[in-house]
């Protein structure tokens, strides 16, 4: 009996993987037996997941320390990796941010930090690990983590920056998609709507969203632990091969309306 969606002895490293969806998708590519490496810029956390991780799935971990906003920072973490494992097969740009202010009243410093987190954060990642690893084994996974804001706009949380940046995930997914494909990497996006988080449970659990997700979301609910999951490990599979460059929307059906 086949299993599609075996990663054993793969490499799978996961931004933003302190809290939240990033340990949950790491998680679930450990459950199929690929080796983790936590990145994030808070090194207790990712020590604890890294341990976590280990001990519940029984597969090599490593936790990295890593600023994606420094090009120095990143370029040290691939080496690190590839030092220890000699490759990387799986790369998972769920590192993230969001500034909500109306449009009017957000700053330079705003807008700027979302491009460079949100955005040029992720293509520093898949930058550096298709240059150092993926192009010389010819073989990648990349999978942006963007957000249903990043093909639709919004009326109820204003946060223009994130949507322009999101939104560049989307479509610099495409582009790194159309130029690595003849190195038989393929690269994606996740278009996440409502799932609680640390960041986000507040706001969810707020009257007027819950009223919001009953009239804006097909499925009358937000996303719940887990749910996300299955769309990353389709992504990462070696049986995905011909799935390259599409927006996948995992959002209740929000963006159908």
């Amino acid at each position: 009996m086949k299993n599609y969606f075996d990663l054993t002895g793969q490499v799978a490293v996961v931004t933003g993987c302190s809290t939240g969806l990033g340990v949950q998708m790491a998680k679930a590519l450990a459950n199929q037996g690929a080796k983790i490496v936590a990145i994030a810029r808070r090194q207790n956390l990712i020590d604890e997941v890294a341990a976590e991780i280990a001990k519940d799935f029984g597969v090599e971990t490593m936790a990295v320390r890593c600023d994606i906003t420094s090009t120095e920072d990143v370029e040290a973490a691939v080496d690190a990796i590839m030092a220890k494992f000699g490759r990387i097969d799986i790369l998972i740009n769920n590192a993230g941010t969001g500034a909500v202010a109306p449009a009017e009243d957000i700053t330079d410093e705003q807008f700027y930090n979302e491009l460079n987190i949100d955005l040029f954060g992720s293509f520093r990642l898949a930058r550096s690990v298709a240059k150092k690893a993926m192009i010389p084994a010819k073989y990648g996974r990349v999978i942006n983590i963007a957000s249903m804001y990043g093909l639709v706009g919004n009326k109820v949380a204003p946060c223009s920056p994130y949507h322009a940046a999101k939104g560049g995930v989307v479509n610099m997914t495409r582009g790194l998609a159309a130029e690595w494909g003849k190195y038989n990497i393929t690269v994606n996006a996740i278009c996440p709507g409502y799932f609680y988080s640390p960041l986000t449970k507040e706001t969810l659990d707020s009257d007027f969203f819950q009223a919001n997700a009953q009239t804006m979301i097909p499925l009358s609910r937000y996303g719940n632990e887990g749910e996300l999951d299955t769309a990353a490990l389709f992504l990462a599979s070696p049986c995905s091969a011909y799935v390259t460059g599409v927006a996948l929307p995992v959002d209740g059906g929000y963006t159908s309306m």
